[in-house]
């Protein structure tokens, strides 16, 4: 029983950017208590600008006093024209994302952690490819557009550039080489930002809880070394004549020699097994020098190429049947990305069925996404989309500098062509989804049993229906249309490059597909600049763009450096600290609530605490999670970091006070501790995690005084909520995924976290018999299996 001198210190963590402090806490004013300029901390204050104590928690019949506290990490991801500009690079941060989707390799098999390694040193290539696609992308802008078509003598281009400035060869060179070199400097400078961690806390056992395998690679520095050296050397080879041509003049030849191994040998590291020995392959002074070498290599081929020769766009002829210098260099990068996918989608079919007994026994909900195989289409439209990207740039930039006459490489067309169809493909997909699938779908349901048994008034049922029907959908089949557009616009790729290798033109009857591909790229790179100019001009309206960064930020550098610093590894061990700190009174305790993202981030964060507090400081431990993306989202996208196991040994470690807030509403929540729902007899029952660690099935849900159901460790709240007493705060119509906190459950939950209500301990059935507890339940409909 909690003392007389017992509280609770409830410690929220925000999901996606944009969420200030007074939403989070609920509260008109905030005021800072601890932590430093990227991750705040804050309080409920008053009149005065002081810390003010939160609402009591209703529990055991009396009052229990509640600290409470926010946690802003907003900072990391948004604010400033510096953070708006990653945005550019969504590409290399998905072929980053895309190691940590690999399946998990079984325990004790070779065979799949020798797939594992390969998939991984594949992923490396694959995103040193990717930098040099993105460089040279560039240098059709810098060096074709602007440098050798637009400055050129006598041309109508950019009329305002004073003609003693179009003749002087100098600074033309200048004008194309300057902003490649810049490019290069700060994707350097990104790559080697990170952020400060001020609390230590000890490196987790691999796989024992959730989240234990988030880390950084030991060997970014010799990721980031091989990825700037490699950029350089796509400007040398493609101001040389591109891959396909010798220069004949002997110092370029020695120079065009030196740039393909600069290439070659990058690759080359990037296949070698292991960090630690790629780490010391490239000490500290071996990557200047290797870079020093890189960035010499680019001043004396452009000081030997001053004046820029026509031949280096696709304006001038470098010989009969030989591509320019660009369109060369573009078209290599291009089909070697697309032969790397193709061996990395390969092997990871064989991965992915090798470590299908992990969950084979699970209902298909909890399932990983393509059996997983979902690594193979992000990487495929990371590449999509740092070719898109590239090819919308240099349309808005000519479009921008007012002259259709110039010339963009002819492999453009066939990344218009792609871009047009999957356009087309995912408007039709999307189209048959929500105007014919999801009407039928809503029609033969009906008002769901659960609704009705949290709804009161007949138009509310209905309301509330429609809203689950449309969530459950975009939940189930949102991922399949993406996987289903990037895998056909890859297979698409690979036929034009086959194409475009046997030397045929586009048909005439892709011309409508072009077309539609212009438009499609061109409202892409418009709308990438608008972003990235509101975010920089106002970051309080980047709302769009701070999502975007929160979830692809999430993961630490692992296969692609030149990405944004990983928040979580800063936002873990802050969170983690802070909590100690509060633990250190024996009259506290823990709850940890997270929202969204958030959830994902204090569940991560219970985890890490398991390892390192003593069994009485963890009993004081409470976790609450309000629509977290868990279950349906990362769990599935991401098995080898969030495995049912673990999930199920951290709510055995919390003894069940790991609590979830659902709506059946919210598109981007849903249930994170239970599955196989189904009402029997005006009861919801279903399997989930039990209080001992164990999976099995649960008493049927309780009906909460506040309307809720809860089930085993969730909390399904109606939407909309019922009519207030007028005791606190109500919000009116389908709140879906927003304003948690407004619902009465909010508090209840936290007391059942916090250990002042512990919920009831059914006896569980180890993982191994998962398959018979349909006997228990043997009137489960097909779809909740």
């Amino acid at each position: 029983m909690p003392g007389p001198d017992t509280r609770i210190a409830e410690l929220r963590v925000p999901g996606l950017t944009g969420t200030s402090g007074e939403s989070l806490l609920d509260t008109v004013s905030t005021v800072e208590v601890a932590g430093d300029e990227l991750g705040k901390v804050i309080r409920p204050s008053d009149r005065l600008r002081r810390p003010a104590p939160g609402p009591v928690v209703q529990a055991l019949g009396r009052a229990i006093p509640r600290t409470l506290e926010g946690y802003l990490w907003s900072g990391m991801t948004s604010g400033g024209a510096a953070k708006a500009t990653w945005a550019l690079l969504f590409p290399f941060s998905l072929a980053n994302v895309a190691q940590w989707m690999l399946p998990p390799a079984r325990r004790g098999s070779r065979t799949a952690a020798v797939l594992g390694a390969l998939l991984r040193r594949l992923l490396r290539i694959a995103s040193l490819l990717l930098t040099m696609l993105l460089v040279s992308q560039f240098a059709v802008v810098t060096l074709d557009l602007v440098a050798v078509q637009c400055l050129t003598p006598g041309v109508d281009c950019m009329a305002w550039v004073p003609d003693g400035l179009r003749t002087a060869d100098p600074v033309r060179t200048l004008a194309g080489f300057g902003p490649l070199l810049i490019v290069i400097f700060v994707l350097h400078r990104i790559s080697s930002a990170d952020w400060k961690v001020r609390a230590e806390t000890p490196a987790p056992p691999d796989g024992a809880l959730p989240g234990d395998e988030l880390r950084a690679a030991r060997d970014v520095g010799v990721l980031r070394c091989l990825h700037t050296v490699v950029a350089l050397a796509s400007v040398a080879l493609l101001t040389l004549g591109g891959p396909f041509r010798v220069p004949g003049d002997a110092v370029d030849a020695v120079c065009w020699g030196a740039t393909v191994a600069m290439i070659a040998l990058p690759l080359l590291i990037a296949g070698i097994p292991g960090e630690a020995t790629r780490a010391r392959l490239l000490g500290k002074w071996g990557r200047r020098a290797v870079i020093t070498l890189a960035f010499a290599d680019v001043v004396v081929v452009a000081v030997r190429h001053t004046p820029l020769p026509p031949g280096l766009s696709g304006t001038g002829l470098t010989g009969p049947g030989t591509p320019s210098g660009i369109d060369g260099t573009v078209e290599a990068l291009g089909a070697s990305l697309v032969v790397v996918w193709l061996v990395f989608a390969l092997l990871l079919i064989p991965a992915a069925l090798l470590a299908r007994p992990a969950w084979r026994a699970l209902p298909r909900r909890l399932r990983p996404w393509a059996g997983g195989w979902a690594a193979a289409p992000a990487l495929a439209l990371a590449g999509l989309l740092g070719g898109g990207f590239g090819a919308g740039l240099a349309g808005a930039i000519r479009q921008l500098v007012g002259d259709d006459d110039l010339k963009l490489p002819d492999s453009y067309q066939l990344v218009t062509v792609l871009w047009g169809a999957g356009f087309l493909l995912a408007a039709l997909l999307t189209l048959i989804g929500f105007a014919v699938a999801l009407p039928l779908r809503r029609r033969a349901r009906g008002i769901p049993a659960i609704v009705r048994l949290m709804e009161t008034k007949p138009h509310d049922e209905r309301v509330a229906a429609k809203a689950w029907a449309r969530s459950a959908w975009e939940r189930r089949h949102l991922h399949r249309i993406a996987l289903t557009v990037s895998l056909g616009m890859a297979a698409g790729a690979a036929g034009l490059i086959v194409l475009r290798i046997a030397g045929g033109g586009v048909p005439g009857w892709f011309e409508p597909l072009s077309a539609a591909g212009v438009v499609t790229l061109g409202a892409l790179a418009a709308g990438l600049l608008r972003v990235v100019y509101t975010a920089a001009k106002s970051p309080g309206r980047s709302r769009h763009l701070g999502a975007l960064a929160d979830l692809v930020c999430f993961w630490p550098r692992t296969a692609h450096p030149t990405v944004p610093p990983c928040y979580a590894l800063k936002v873990v061990p802050d969170l983690a600290a802070r909590a100690r700190e509060h633990l250190a009174e024996p009259s506290t305790r823990v709850v940890l609530a997270g929202h969204n993202l958030g959830g994902l981030l204090a569940t991560v964060t219970a985890a890490r605490l398991a390892h390192v507090l003593t069994p009485e400081e963890l009993s004081r431990v409470g976790l609450v999670t309000a629509g977290a993306p868990l279950q349906w989202g990362y769990q599935r996208a991401f098995p080898a970091v969030l495995p049912l196991e673990s999930l199920s040994d951290l709510y055995g470690a919390l003894e069940g006070r790991w609590r979830g807030l659902a709506r059946g509403t919210d598109i981007f929540g849903g249930g994170v501790t239970t599955w196989r729902h189904q009402v029997v007899t005006d009861k919801l029952v279903g399997v989930g995690y039990l209080p001992d660690g164990g999976i099995g099935p649960l008493p049927a849900a309780e009906p909460a005084p506040t309307g809720a159901l809860v089930l085993g460790g969730d909390h399904w709240l109606p939407d909309p909520l019922p009519p207030s007493t007028g005791n606190r705060r109500w919000a009116a119509g389908v709140l879906r995924h927003l304003d948690y906190v407004v619902d009465p459950e909010w508090d209840r939950a936290v007391a059942m976290a916090a250990g002042l209500e512990r919920p009831g301990k059914p006896a569980s059935r180890p993982l191994g018999e998962q398959v018979p507890l349909f006997a228990d339940f043997p009137n489960f409909p097909r779809e909740n299996r």
